[in-house]
């Protein structure tokens, strides 16, 4: 094969994969966000304090990793100043493999986020990714000289482009949601459906007797065999949402928002939740009150926080508890509204697009 075919080829996976990755990341920048806190929580615990300090900059960092992944991966399909895009790649596939190795040998994170919340992958999967994508990309660093040398300038501009469009892709995605939402509360998905299994589930019993392994689709009654694990056959089966619940004093309140029409306003943090638009949200609660809907606001916080920030805005609506994490998952602005039919989502919304009394009627 010719090298420079070789080496075309070599920039079409590894450039293809980068922009794919990148993309789908941008879609969704405050996930990538979340999942760099998780690392500097690990890391701050784990290897030094000062990583701790990072933690307010995860969203502009973020923004930057899944951009510059966009830009490089086009800039080496394109052939802009490819030894300077090789060097650049390479330092990033670097830190990439420190991460997911890191979080697969100690079991730290357990989804690298690599693709978003598009592509599941366990933490020895994405580390076997990157080793791959480490091989082709050493190739092109170790041949880097025999890569084409000059840029065009269509090239050049094609790059330019491409950095303004994505960025400003990524800044949209922050101020509004994600164009696409790949997570289990999207709109039109039944939460609590979501909560069972899609089918029963099917378990493999492994035992052992005389030093021998023995597999058993059913659990043996034979009290000679010792038990050693029991494999799921089919995990795709699993319910898509194990942590969701929502309380008060008064106990677990999760039936009680899958029974009628109810709208949620959402908050992960009270500290950091945005006051910008909360007129408009006022004004929407205030227009609902004699609609036939119940307004509740869910936050990650404790039942006096949650009270104190009801009666300051004076809202005559109820107050529910719920779990930092969870309450990220469902939406990504803080806050957020989501309308539910009976379970069901049927609407979300940023707070920069809090919709109108009207709006939330036509969706029950």
């Amino acid at each position: 094969m010719n090298k420079q075919v070789f080496f075309w080829i070599l920039r079409l996976l590894v450039g293809g994969l980068f922009v794919f990755s990148g993309l789908i990341k941008i879609n969704d920048p405050v996930g990538t966000a979340i999942k760099l806190e998780e690392y500097f929580d690990v890391f701050s615990n784990d290897i030094a304090p000062f990583f701790h300090l990072f933690k307010p900059y995860a969203l502009p960092l973020a923004v930057f990793l899944v951009v510059s992944e966009v830009v490089l991966g086009i800039m080496l399909l394109i052939g802009v100043r490819l030894k300077e895009t090789v060097w650049a790649l390479a330092s990033m596939i670097l830190f990439f493999t420190f991460l997911t190795f890191y979080s697969a040998y100690f079991n730290k994170v357990t989804d690298c986020g690599c693709f978003g919340d598009a592509i599941k992958l366990t933490p020895w999967e994405s580390f076997y990714k990157d080793i791959i994508l480490l091989v082709l990309i050493s190739f092109l660093f170790f041949f880097r000289k025999d890569l084409p040398q000059k840029t065009p300038k269509w090239a050049t501009y094609t790059a330019g482009l491409s950095l303004v469009i994505s960025l400003g892709l990524a800044v949209f995605a922050i101020q509004n949601l994600p164009f696409i939402d790949f997570r289990a509360y999207k709109i039109g998905v039944s939460i609590p459906v979501n909560m069972q299994p899609s089918a029963p589930l099917v378990y493999t019993y492994v035992m052992k007797k005389g030093g021998e392994l023995f597999y058993f689709d059913q659990f043996p009654n034979d009290e000679s065999y010792e038990y050693v694990e029991a494999p799921l056959k089919n995990p795709e089966a699993l319910h898509k949402i194990s942590d969701f619940a929502a309380w008060n004093a008064e106990g677990d309140q999760s039936e009680y928002l899958f029974q009628g029409n109810k709208v949620l306003l959402l908050s992960s943090n009270l500290t950091k939740m945005s006051d910008a638009n909360l007129e408009a949200i006022t004004q929407l609660f205030a227009s609902l009150e004699k609609a036939p809907v119940e307004l509740i606001f869910m936050a990650a916080a404790t039942q006096e926080e949650i009270d104190a920030v009801i009666a300051k805005n004076g809202w005559k609506i109820k107050g529910l508890q719920a779990d930092a994490t969870v309450v990220k998952t469902i939406m990504r602005a803080n806050p957020g509204i989501m309308l539910l039919k009976d379970g069901v989502v049927v609407g979300k919304y940023h707070h920069n697009n809090t919709p109108d009394a009207l709006e939330v009627l036509d969706l029950f």
